[in-house]
């Protein structure tokens, strides 16, 4: 049995409250983005190929190309 509320209305999250998690989020997919799409070759910023072969399939799966 579900009981509703007649009337009420949703209290709205301030942006100064919303604004740091947007903000995280929008790095931490930059972070990703760089990670699946450019780490390797000359714009690689760990040595070896270890983030390259983690992230391998999800690059072919995302459609950047790597060989």
């Amino acid at each position: 049995m579900t009981t509703a509320i007649i009337g009420a209305t949703p209290i709205p999250i301030p942006l100064k409250e919303l604004l740091p998690w947007l903000i995280f989020g929008g790095v931490m997919m930059m972070l990703l983005i760089y990670f699946v799409g450019a780490e390797q070759g000359a714009t690689s910023m760990f040595s070896g190929m270890y983030i390259h072969e983690f992230v391998h399939d999800g690059r072919h799966l995302l459609g950047f190309p790597c060989h």
